[in-house]
């Protein structure tokens, strides 16, 4: 439909507009031409399809992650609509956590559901709202009581950084939300 409506703004544009004998008016349908065009293109954008943890379990680098995540009983929530600004341990997140304590939250659902749920902030946030604000404290779904356990967010030496994470790629769009992924796994504070 869109580039039917595209299709006939350009016929439109070359059929009845001003004769295109000087450069200025080359110019000005040729600019008029590309915003049609960009503003078509935008229209027919699709919105992710892919839920948070659809996109996690389509890439192998957070397997741990998607593993830890069905274990801890989070699937439906984090396929649910949000939305949700999820921070995404890789792998390699993972392996520099000691093994002892992998099994330990392996073993106890209760604190691998805290752990988890200390990367999920509710809203969507994007990177440039993180570099626009500078420093957040970003209440998480982990509570305690009636209160959210925050994680400091800030921009330091021109980086990201969650707690101590560093944030190493920005604003993966889910259809419940978005994802950043860390380099470095998040322990709330009681937790450790």
């Amino acid at each position: 439909m869109f580039t039917d409506i595209l299709d006939t703004r350009i016929v439109v544009l070359f059929t009845s507009g001003p004769p295109l004998r000087n450069e200025t008016n080359m110019k000005k349908s040729l600019s008029l031409l590309i915003a049609t065009a960009a503003l078509a293109m935008s229209a027919t954008a699709k919105a992710p399809e892919q839920t948070i943890v659809g996109i996690a379990a389509g890439n192998e680098n957070f397997s741990t992650l998607v593993s830890l995540v069905q274990s801890a009983g989070l699937v439906d929530v984090l396929n649910s609509d949000g939305p949700f600004t999820v921070f995404a341990p890789t792998n390699d997140a993972f392996a520099k956590v000691p093994e002892a304590t992998l099994k330990a939250l392996a073993n106890d659902k209760e604190a691998l559901r805290a752990v988890l749920l200390y990367h999920v902030v509710p809203g969507k946030f994007t990177a440039q709202q993180v570099l626009d604000a500078n420093r957040l404290q970003a209440p998480t779904a982990l509570k305690r009581g009636h209160d959210s356990v925050t994680l400091n967010i800030r921009v330091l030496d021109g980086k990201v950084r969650v707690n101590r994470a560093t944030v190493t790629a920005t604003d993966i769009m889910a259809s419940n939300g978005v994802i950043h992924v860390i380099d470095t796994v998040l322990i709330p504070p009681t937790a450790r």
